[in-house]
Parts: C-alpha cells; structure tokens; sequence
C-alpha cells in the first residue's frame, strides 16, 4: 500500500463546538459576536490568527537545527556524508513523517499548539488519540485518564472534585506519593475545553495541587507550555483540514467498563470515530484508524470497509515465535488487515557485527504483504545510554544521539517501513527529504 501525495487545496477553519460552526452554516449566519457560546470567542481569535499565518507560510517547512545537531553527531560514515549533504536541502511536507501526538517532545501533546508545531516541521500525518467525555463526545487526549498528568486539572477545585480520584497530597513522612486520576469520562466536553494541556508529568511527592502539574523530564522543556489549547476530536478534523495534512486517529483502548453506563458499546465508540470523518466529507483515503485492539480494526475492516483498507493494527505484544512468525502476519493479511505498527525495538534485530539489521518479525511481515509504521522515535530522551525501551534489542549498538539517523535508516531502507511516528516530526522528514521518500 502507498500512501498518497499530501497537498493543501483549503486554508478553511471549521471549528466544530456542540451545534455552532464558526464557518457559519446557514442557520447560524445571523449570529453576532455577542452570540458565541463561552470560550469559544478566544478559539476562533486563536483559528483566524492560524488561518492568517498559514496564508503567509504556505508551502514553507522549516526542520529547525535539531536533525543537523544529530547528523553532527553521527558516527562517520557514508549516511553520515549524505546527510550532511542535505543541509541547503529546501525540505517539503512527507507522509513518511508523522506528528505523534503533535511534537510532544517540546509542546504539550494533543494541543492544537503542538499540532501546527508538527506540521511546520514537515509531518504529512497528525495523531489525534481518540478518547469520550461524560456526554460521549470524541476529545483528543493519549488515555482516556490521563488529565491529571496533560492538563490542570488537579488545579481546578470544581473539576478535581469530579475525577475518579482526586488529588490527594503526598505524605512526605511516610514516603507515600501523591495520588490523582482524572479520565476524559469524568467530565463533559464544556468542562474538558476550559482546561488547559500541559506536558505531561507530574511531581509525585507533591504536597499541592500546583506542584502536582509539575515533573517535566530535564531533557524535554516547559518553555512551550505556557498555552496549550484542547480539542475535541471534530476541532482536530478541521485543523488538520487547514493545515494540509492527512488524519491517524487512534480510538484508545477504555479504562471503564464497556459499554459505558450500560448502552454505549465499544462498537458504538469505534463507529463514532469513524462517523466524523465522513460528516467532515474526508476521503477515507486520508485516514489512518488505529487500534491496539483488533478487534477494533476487524470491525473497521468489516463495516466500514473504506476506512477499513488503511485501518491500523498497533502490536504491542511480546516477542515470541508465535506472534513474530510469518503464519501470524498471513493470518492478520487473510483477516483484511494491511498496516501494521509494532514499537521500533520490535522490527530491529543486532547481527553478528553489531549492526543493526531488520529482525524477523519484520521480515515476516513484509513477506506476508504488510505495510509497516513504526513508533516512536524522539522518545527516549538522550540515546548516550543505549536508547532505553524503544531500542531494546539494539541497545548495545546505541551510544550516541546520532545512532537515531542509523535508526531511522535501517527502518526506511532495510525493513522498508512507509512511516515513522515521532515526538519530534523535523527528524523524520529531513531523514525523508534527503532521502528522496515521498
């Protein structure tokens, strides 16, 4: 499967909030200012100085200096001299290159902030993770309760009070860490919407609230921090509209029992998603659906066969000779499944001279006729140590930033992987334009 060209044929911002457009359909067109349900006026001020830039920008991605401070870094050697040719390379927007939840790696994820930071950087593909408020609504957060650690919420008295755990100060005495768990599912979309993301982490011997939203790792930044607006899942449809690029929502696996107060399946969630790309009008030919379950993508595959074609398999399991054999992957291709996206580590393998090289599982894969899509590279912090979790079976062969292009290297060219996801999209398209990947 290839993934299609991207191009930009609208600059048109459609932000979707309840029942009001701010593309003014024809039974709102009278409305005044004045009108605007709450909130929303900071919004549209945010999308009409978005959709004024992006006129001004249009076509002009800039990778910044981190892809050339990490090709500096590299190990001498023939990637190493092309890469360095690439530097007066101008550089164009790839699919090959996808915004894992924006560029989280700088800019608090799931923010329409770190969404346009990622398309500047050149991602062809941005990730809306999919999780459901108390009235059902479609946001975009990573789990469905993870608010306590992305946004302030634990700051906000009236909405600490609603989550399944409410903040509770840690005993410095004792030792005991402080507690929190707020879910999407706590609180309704109204109330999602007025709070604020942040990166996330959290202190876990705080004693207020205020210290709680703190933690950020030392080798990522609050300097982008300061604003960092939520969406709902149809705001991230219009936004992405806007900026050019194609869509891979992810419909994230539910921490409370399904169905949901007893009437809404987890069919129901996973038809939903799929329902507000087809009343934006976009082309299943610009969506990616994504599932850590497969019994999500079957369904996708089954009903909705359209989007069914590119619907996302996201492995996770552990490596063992059932689940990396090659009758495993022409199971899953015999199942209508054609994308599959296992971790980094999994299609990696070291060889007899301790360079990295595609692993069986990947092999397998490609032999059963599977496209492949890896994650996520920008996400273990400084790779001086080995890399940690997501290059566990190279480790001994990282030891350097600069191992990151080797990476990405082997990945494109060897194990033939149509896309990468990364907390920091510019490393993934200067790898692609230099390469000459679409």
């Amino acid at each position: 499967m290839k993934l299609s060209k991207i191009c930009s044929s609208t600059l048109t911002v459609t932000l979707m909030l309840g029942a009001f457009s701010l593309s003014a359909p024809a039974d709102a067109r009278n409305w005044h200012q004045d009108d605007l349900p709450p909130g929303l006026e900071r919004l549209q001020e945010k999308f009409e100085k978005l959709k004024k830039d992006l006129k001004q920008r249009h076509g002009s991605i800039q990778v910044g200096p981190r892809p050339y401070w990490l090709v500096d870094d590299m190990d001498e050697g023939r990637l190493k001299d092309r890469l360095q040719r690439c530097e007066s390379k101008p550089m164009r927007r790839t699919s090959f290159s996808i915004g894992h939840r924006g560029a989280p790696l700088q800019f608090p994820e799931h923010t329409l902030e770190s969404y346009v930071a990622a398309a500047r950087m050149g991602a062809g593909i941005l990730e809306c993770d999919v999780a459901f408020t108390a009235d059902r609504e479609l946001v975009c957060r990573h789990a469905q309760n993870d608010l306590h650690t992305t946004t302030n919420i634990v700051t906000i008295p009236e909405l600490n009070a609603k989550c399944t755990q409410p903040f509770v100060p840690a005993d410095p005495a004792s030792g005991t860490p402080a507690q929190a768990e707020c879910r999407t599912s706590d609180i309704t979309l109204a109330e999602f919407k007025s709070l604020e993301g942040k990166m996330d982490a959290y202190e876990p011997m705080a004693t207020t609230p205020e210290e709680y939203v703190g933690g950020t790792a030392n080798w990522r930044t609050d300097l982008y921090a300061s604003r960092g607006t939520l969406l709902s899942h149809k705001e991230s449809i219009e936004l992405f509209k806007a900026l050019g690029v194609q869509f891979t929502p992810e419909l994230k696996t539910p921490v409370v029992e399904m169905p949901f107060e007893g009437d809404y399946t987890q069919q129901d969630y996973a038809r939903q998603m799929i329902q507000d790309y087809i009343d934006a009008g976009v082309s299943p030919a610009e969506v990616w659906p994504q599932s850590f379950q497969l019994e999500d993508v079957l369904f996708w595959i089954n009903e909705t066969p359209e989007f069914g074609r590119q619907a996302v398999f996201l492995d996770e399991s552990p490596i063992t000779p059932e689940t990396s054999s090659l009758a495993y992957m022409e199971s899953l291709r015999a199942q209508g499944v054609n994308v599959l996206a296992p971790a980094i580590w999994k299609m990696l393998t070291l060889n007899g001279h301790q360079e990295i090289v595609p692993s069986e599982y990947a092999q397998n894969a490609r032999a059963a006729g599977l496209d492949l899509i890896a994650w996520s590279l920008e996400r273990s912090g400084p790779l001086t140590n080995g890399g940690g979790w997501y290059y566990q079976t190279v480790n001994e062969a990282i030891n350097n930033d600069g191992d990151m292009m080797t990476v990405l290297d082997v990945l494109a060219k060897d194990v033939g992987v149509i896309g990468v996801f990364s907390d920091w999209p510019a490393t993934t398209t200067f790898y692609a334009n230099c390469m000459g990947l679409r």
